[in-house]
């Protein structure tokens, strides 16, 4: 029996790979089940990312399609290895929806982090007072448990920015978010000090949009957008009310030039930190 679970965005991006090239070397679904030894609606299946495929089953594909440029094999090696892989996130995946598995993983393979955030500080830089504030605004059905184990990921997500080779963040937060007192002054004043202590990291940039600044490149929505480590193309997650939505390809690199203009209209540096710390003092 062929092992199964959820299509992830991984295991979808091989499949897509996978079914391209067969259909370039124009082989049907029982022309490849027959050589791998699965049948055809089983090869359909690791073509939609439903079943990931393996090492093997990858080598044979790239085999019988002709494919013998070795870096085009040794990329899709690397992408039938990450379908497979398994990472801290697995520990909490009862509790977590598709979309955000998609997205840890992104963090996880991500060489920089692009995040504009409107209303909230970003999930990478919360305290871990103010995240259990939101999580607890934002689902307020669920019980201490849950909300025990959700602020854990988020702050094991944290981990990335102090690896060996730390993940670059950059962010731009609106002004409006760091005026909402999330948690009461104590817990705020604590998530500004934290922010203004982070700014200070070789590799985390924070940014404000000032209100002054008036319309901006992103008025409908917050989003990250990654830059990849190979074989894996730049992608990115935009924010909705009812979950993540991954985008990848044009998509993404519109997110990369929408962050680029924030980028430009926002505050940094001595600025931010100014201003960081004055909001931080009228909490007193």
């Amino acid at each position: 029996m062929v092992d199964e679970q959820a299509a992830t965005l991984r295991a979808q991006w091989i499949g897509q790979q996978l079914r391209a090239m067969r259909e370039s070397a124009r082989l049907t679904l029982k022309d490849m089940g027959d050589y791998i030894n699965r049948n055809a609606s089983t090869v359909s299946r690791m073509e939609s990312g439903t079943i990931p495929p393996r090492v093997p089953e990858v080598l044979a594909y790239l085999d019988l399609c002709g494919v013998d440029d070795s870096r085009r094999r040794e990329d899709l090696k690397t992408m039938a290895q990450d379908a497979w892989q398994k990472g801290w996130w697995d520990g909490f995946s009862a509790n977590l929806a598709g979309s955000l598995i998609d997205w840890i993983w992104l963090e996880s393979r991500a060489t920089e982090i692009r995040s504009f955030q409107a209303s909230v500080v970003p999930g990478l830089l919360q305290t871990r007072a103010y995240a259990e504030a939101l999580i607890r605004a934002w689902d307020d059905s669920a019980d201490d448990e849950q909300i025990a184990r959700f602020v854990e990921v988020r702050m094991q997500r944290q981990q990335r920015l102090e690896e060996p080779e730390p993940v670059r963040l950059s962010t731009v937060i609106d002004e409006g978010a760091l005026r909402r007192v999330v948690g009461g002054p104590k817990v705020m004043r604590a998530q500004l000090a934290h922010l203004r202590k982070m700014a200070g990291w070789p590799n985390v940039e924070v940014m404000i949009l000032p209100a002054g600044a008036g319309a901006h490149a992103c008025p409908d929505g917050t989003f990250d957008v990654f830059r990849m480590r190979r074989p894996y193309p730049p992608a990115g997650c935009v924010s909705t009310a009812v979950g993540a939505v991954v985008v990848e390809g044009e998509k993404a690199e519109s997110l990369h030039q929408r962050y680029d203009r924030l980028r430009r209209a926002a505050l940094r540096n001595g600025a931010a930190q100014r201003i960081l710390f004055d909001l931080e003092a009228r909490l007193e």
